[in-house]
């Protein structure tokens, strides 16, 4: 490996919208995210599923027909 041409390896703090927060390891002293692992919905089993219809579903309602 060259010596002087890689980024310093250090400590990193990352921090997320919902206020969680952890230490790893990164060429960044500090990471910003949206989501994590704390709060995304696959991980925490909170996902919502929707069945908007098909085209189908969506004409039998408009016009009353089942």
């Amino acid at each position: 490996m060259k010596q002087e041409i890689h980024p310093k390896y250090m400590a990193c703090s990352v921090t997320c919208a919902c206020g969680n927060s952890f230490e790893t390891k990164s060429v960044k002293q500090e990471i910003r995210l949206d989501v994590c692992s704390a709060c995304h919905p696959y991980f925490t089993g909170q996902q919502k599923f929707v069945n908007r219809g098909g085209r189908v579903e969506k004409f039998k309602t408009k016009y009353n027909i089942e």
